[in-house]
């Protein structure tokens, strides 16, 4: 092999190929299964307002072990962001700086992230409550949990391994590819868009709607500032609030969703 061919562009072919198994072995793969989740749901007994979909649930009853099932759960579920920082790696420039995930702004990520949560978080809890309303959602359990002491800082870890996860995956990652692809800007933001609202399918119609309008959100956040710490910084409060807040909180707070 000639150095030519080993600095050539990598070719198109290759780049979609290889986008598509990396959505496989993460988020692709969680839109398929929450495809079925919400096929399973309509054409079970009883409306699917009547129906759960919970989230962080228990793999033991033992504590220890079930602590340890947690833990791996979420190193594990990192793996596709490695994988994915990895393959940016073959680009020109640092995989880091390239989508944005580095400590240059820690103030200003931190403020843009805030901002970003509340800007979504409310707009959510109001179209939660009425996706609840309308009967197109199911009832979230957003942590279940058992009352040990490890669980707060376990749904914390969660929190910031889905933010992780999916803005790496489906903004900095999928929209770079896309770029690369020579996908038109909509195309790009409806992709993301879709994708991130299809793995959420599980919950229900809503839960599809909100986060698909928080793909685009995100997504042209991304584009305009090329940063996706502040998307993971949004997200995982968001998270954060969403799972600790439904652990520690009185039960009969949540009825609504």
């Amino acid at each position: 092999m000639t150095v030519e061919e080993l600095t050539r562009p990598v070719a198109r072919r290759v780049l979609g190929t290889e986008t598509l198994l990396v959505l496989g072995l993460s988020l692709g793969q969680s839109a398929v299964y929450a495809l079925v989740s919400i096929i399973a749901k309509l054409t079970a007994d009883g409306p699917l307002s009547k129906q759960t979909a919970a989230l962080n649930t228990s793999h033991s009853a033992r504590p220890w072990l079930d602590l340890t099932y947690q833990l791996l759960g979420i190193v594990f579920a990192l793996l596709p962001v490695l994988l994915a920082v990895h393959l940016l790696a073959r680009d020109p420039g640092d995989p880091g700086r390239t989508l944005g995930v580095d400590l240059r702004r820690p103030g200003s990520d931190l403020a843009r992230g805030a901002g970003l949560a509340a800007l979504i978080g409310l707009p959510g809890l109001a179209l939660f409550w009425a996706a609840a309303q309308l009967g197109v959602n199911a009832t979230l359990v957003p942590a279940g949990l058992p009352d040990v002491w490890w669980a707060v800082p376990v749904l914390i870890l969660a929190a910031a391994q889905n933010a992780v996860l999916e803005e790496v995956i489906v903004v900095g990652y999928l929209v770079t590819r896309l770029r690369q692809l020579q996908w038109r800007v909509g195309a790009v933001l409806a992709a993301s868009a879709v994708l991130r609202g299809s793995y959420h399918l599980y919950q229900g119609f809503g839960a599809f709607v909100g986060n698909a309008v928080m793909g685009v959100v995100f997504g042209l956040f991304y584009l305009r500032t090329k940063r996706v710490m502040p998307l993971i910084v949004a997200h995982t409060l968001l998270d954060v609030v969403a799972f600790v807040g439904y652990a520690l909180l009185p039960e009969a707070w949540f009825s609504w969703l």
